[in-house]
């Protein structure tokens, strides 16, 4: 299923190719991570993954562990890191993304996105490389402008639960300014929309919407909804997503840009929730609890300037997503709770 998913996505990239490019991918072993390695590893390009464990899994890059072109050192990104030879691409996706993990991990968070970002930029620049950092559509906080475009600042609480991880991003994006402005590095940030697919953490403390309610509904759990769920996001599919990081990284023209890659398609939390239950078949219930605090009440990306740059617009619908989804997860053994 992953395989073929891959492959879509390296169909989709036509001339946009890494063949024979050295790249780190910090992170390597998360949801995004290891989807860049496989497709990047399948392109001929010489892989390192950096990533400790904390939140990515090592079962995400076990078929890649045995691939010539392909290594892995379990390793904390925001601690120094020495690499020898040279190095193409630098793609810097390590940090805890998870709203659940906001008040567990603030210091690792912060971390990951200032320190270990540092870390990156600093082999980027001794290593003459491109670096692409995966910012966040958390950066604009409670968007007061919906569809939100880049140029829009942002409305974040720096001490709110979510500001760990709202800020670090914030202060990552400044990291990349700097190091362009005084260096002349090459830079691009992505603020990432809400996206989801296989590969997705389904443990409970994760959180993420879209695995735990399918997790809930494959075992007629009730559904918990945050608030009375008519807050919104606009998912999308990990396909989509990577195919627009892959072509951002790829573009000459694309540096010091900063562009929301992510799909326009506005969904309530409770539609998405009916909607999951819907395609299992689920006789789960709905179970209502209080909404966190500073959770965004809107959230749409503008993609015009992605459509524009990159060439790029999300090619797989919602309900196609969720069901690939439904049945990578039937498809483990022992991934969902029971």
């Amino acid at each position: 299923m992953i395989e073929n998913d891959v492959e879509r996505v390296i169909e989709t990239l036509g001339k946009v190719t890494f063949e024979d490019q050295n790249i780190l991918v910090t992170g390597g072993a998360g949801f995004l991570g290891s989807w860049l390695c496989q497709a990047l590893v399948e392109q001929n390009a010489d892989v390192i993954c950096v990533d400790n464990l904390s939140s990515g899994l090592e079962r995400n890059i076990s078929s890649l562990l045995d691939r010539n072109n392909f290594t892995f050192i379990n390793h904390d990104a925001a601690g120094p890191l020495s690499l020898d030879g040279r190095i193409d691409l630098v793609m810097h996706l390590a940090s805890r993304a998870s709203p659940f993990e906001f008040d567990k991990f603030p210091i690792q968070i912060l971390k990951a996105n200032t320190l270990g970002l540092w870390v990156a930029l600093g082999i980027a620049k001794r290593k003459g490389a491109r670096l692409l950092f995966t910012s966040t559509s958390e950066i604009y906080g409670d968007a007061e402008v919906v569809p939100t475009p880049e140029t829009y600042n942002g409305n974040v609480n720096p001490i709110g639960i979510r500001g760990c991880y709202d800020e670090a991003k914030r202060s990552g994006e400044a990291f990349c300014m700097a190091y362009k402005r005084q260096h002349g590095l090459d830079v691009r940030i992505a603020r990432i929309f809400n996206t989801y697919g296989p590969r997705m953490r389904s443990d409970g403390f994760y959180g993420r919407a879209i695995p735990r309610f399918i997790d809930q509904a494959l075992h007629n759990r009730p559904i918990t909804i945050f608030g009375d769920g008519s807050q919104t996001r606009s998912f999308c599919y990990v396909t989509d997503q990577i195919g627009g990081l892959l072509r951002f990284a790829w573009m000459d023209s694309a540096d010091g840009e900063v562009i929301n890659i992510g799909n326009s398609n506005e969904i309530s939390i409770m539609q998405l929730a009916e909607t999951v239950k819907k395609i299992i078949g689920s006789e789960s219930s709905f179970e209502f609890s209080p909404l966190p605090q500073d959770d965004p009440k809107r959230r749409r990306p503008n993609i015009e300037k992605a459509k524009s740059l990159l060439n790029w617009v999300p090619r797989v619908a919602l309900d196609d997503g969720l069901k690939r989804t439904v049945d990578y997860f039937i498809s483990q053994p022992g991934l969902v709770n029971g």
